[in-house]
Formats: structure tokens, C-alpha cells, sequence
């Protein structure tokens, strides 16, 4: 029923980070298609970044906070282990009636939050369901490491949803006014046996508790392990995913108006494009501004394309993400 997104002011260019790497500009960028990335204020939680994002997405929708049943955050950095993200988020909404719960699947996260979204939604256990995702990447880093802090930045993505009425048949209807659009179907996947290759270790059981020789030890920042590897499959995990929407629902991607993926890696998605056969011009691509936010990035771009008119009404779009996990999903989405 509505999409909000939210990055923070603070502007970190690749020439800012010339400045204090043994790297450049240009490197960063034919390597990543990244050019800035936004890091959010030191007193900033994700928490925080979350509530703009959904009160947004709120307002888009025509709910107010007092209709929210469920409130699923999507994140791997939520403000504290304990309570969780979402129970924060709860708590600064206001949303007194919801249930909150976050929702761990990294970079695949949004579409991991849809996919438990639709399972309330379709058994009637909730009616109005909040799905925010959000990231605060630049606390994970290792600030030394040219190869991955590059690759990074912070921000939020929220969505409402509601089930159509007729769930046996959902058709896109209108509800006080408000046009809905539709989801039309949801896929997950993981494997856990290759989880390490995109690992951070610390803060867990396995370090507990921290320790001076946990944090020289770097445990508490995010590596990056066999990148070569996991590029490799992350391009066949995205366009399988893909692919998977499609087919589910009987159409062909060449039918698909725009594929949102997660913004990993401009050359990956390039090569993700060249795979599906389809022109790189249909992949909606906010990488360049915004860098790696994780799971923020689907629904971070998919409020933008709604907001400048990209996205028209009618229109198939395929969201399509890989992360850490290993995970991997999709949907197929009618506007």
C-alpha cells in the first residue's frame, strides 16, 4: 500500500575516502560503480532510521500507527541484541497494538521480511503489516581494509501491506481510496553449509563474551571471504531468483518492467542483466549514490522509482537479492 526510504545527510565520496585509504576514486569506481555513500550520525540508531523510513511508507499508504498489527525489521545491525531492533522501533512509532520481531537474512533481508509479511497476511492472523528494512553498514567496518569499507553505506526502506480482501482470488482493489498494488508471489532459498563466506564473527555466542583480543582480533568487523567465489555465484543466484518469479506467475522476464535488485556490485548486476537477456537499462540501479546497504537496498530503490514516476501503475517488477547466509530470494510484484 506504500514504500518510504531514508538515508542519512552525511555525503562520504570516494574523494573522502582518497584521503585516508591507499585508493582513488576511479579504482573504487570500476570496480564497484559506486562514486558516495551516507553514513548516518553517531547518535543515530537504526532504529531511528527505520521510523523515517516507515512513517513514510505510512503516510503513502493513508495508515496511521494505530493500524499496524506486525512490525517486522529486517537487519543486521539493529540498535542493540537485546531488545530487538523492531522492539525499538515499535516503541518510537508508538505502535502500542503491534507485535515486532526482527527478521536476520542480510542482504536478502527484505524479501526474507515480505515472505513472513505474506504467511500472516494470507492465514488472516494480521491485517496491516510493516516491513522496514535497515542498515547501519559503516559500525561494521574495518576502515583499513580498501577492498571492502568501500563497498558500504547506511539507510532505511519500509513497506505497508495489507491482504486483499478476497484471498482466494486477490485482485488489486481500492481500500478507503487507496489503491492497491499486488504482490503476486514471494521466494526464498539459503545455504548454510557456505554462511562464512560473508561472515562477522563477533558479537555471537562463538566470541562471548568480548574481549580485548576479540576486538584486536577484528572479529567485530564484516569480512568478505573467496569474493571471487561468491561473485560467481551470487550472479547465478540473482538471475535464478529472478527467473523463479517469473515462471511462478507465468510471464517472461522480458515482460518485467523493471528488475530492483539489491545493489551489491555494478559489475555483478551487469553480468546479472547479461544473463537474463535483458538491457542493463531495465535494472534500476541506486548503487552509484547509495553504495552496499544490505538488506535497505530493495526497498530504498523501490520507493525511489515509485516517488519519480519510473514505476507506473500496471507494471511488473522483479526485486531479486543474494547475501550472506548464504540467502537468496525474489518476487514478482504487479503495481
Amino acid at each position: 500500500m506504500g514504500t518510504g526510504s531514508f538515508v542519512p545527510e552525511r555525503v562520504l565520496t570516494n574523494f573522502d575516502l582518497e584521503k585516508v585509504l591507499n585508493t582513488n576514486d576511479e579504482w573504487i569506481y570500476k570496480r564497484t560503480g559506486i562514486k558516495e555513500r551516507r553514513i548516518a550520525a553517531p547518535n543515530a540508531n537504526a532504529s531511528d532510521l527505520a521510523k523515517e523510513a516507515s512513517l513514510r511508507a505510512m503516510e503513502m499508504a493513508g495508515v496511521s500507527v494505530g493500524d499496524l498489527d506486525l512490525i517486522l525489521m529486517t537487519t543486521m545491525t539493529p540498535d542493540t541484541a537485546c531488545p530487538s531492533g523492531a522492539n525499538w522501533l515499535e516503541a518510537k512509532l508508538g505502535a502500542e497494538k503491534a507485535v515486532s520481531f526482527d527478521v536476520t537474512a542480510a542482504c536478502s533481508g527484505f524479501l526474507f521480511g515480505l515472505s513472513v509479511a505474506e504467511q500472516y497476511l494470507k492465514t488472516g492472523t494480521y491485517k496491516t503489516v510493516l516491513v522496514a528494512s535497515v542498515e547501519i553498514m559503516s559500525r561494521t567496518l574495518d576502515w583499513t581494509d580498501r577492498e571492502s569499507c568501500i563497498l558500504w553505506g547506511d539507510g532505511a526502506g519500509a513497506a505497508v501491506l495489507r491482504a486483499f480482501p478476497d484471498s482466494e482470488n486477490p485482485q488489486p482493489t481500492q481500500e478507503s481510496g487507496k489503491e492497491m498494488s499486488e504482490v503476486l508471489s514471494v521466494h526464498i532459498h539459503t545455504d548454510g553449509a557456505n554462511g562464512e563466506n560473508l561472515l562477522l564473527p563477533g558479537g555471537g555466542s562463538r566470541t562471548t563474551p568480548i574481549s580485548y583480543e576479540s576486538v584486536d582480533r577484528k572479529l567485530h568487523t564484516l569480512r568478505m571471504i573467496k569474493a571471487n567465489e561468491s561473485v560467481r555465484v551470487a550472479v547465478k543466484r540473482f538471475a535464478e531468483a529472478a527467473e523463479e518469479a517469473a515462471a511462478f506467475n507465468g510471464v517472461e522476464i522480458s515482460d518485467v518492467r523493471w528488475i530492483i535488485p539489491h545493489q551489491a556490485n555494478l559489475r555483478m548486476l551487469q553480468q546479472v542483466a547479461k544473463r537474463l537477456g535483458v538491457p542493463v537499462e531495465k535494472v534500476y540501479l541506486t548503487i552509484e549514490r547509495y553504495g552496499n546497504i544490505s538488506s535497505a537496498t530493495i526497498p530504498i530503490a523501490l520507493d525511489e522509482a515509485v516517488r519519480n514516476g519510473s514505476i507506473q501503475k500496471g507494471d511488473l517488477i522483479v526485486l531479486t537479492a543474494f547475501g550472506g547466509g548464504l540467502t537468496w530470494g525474489s518476487s514478482l510484484i504487479r503495481w
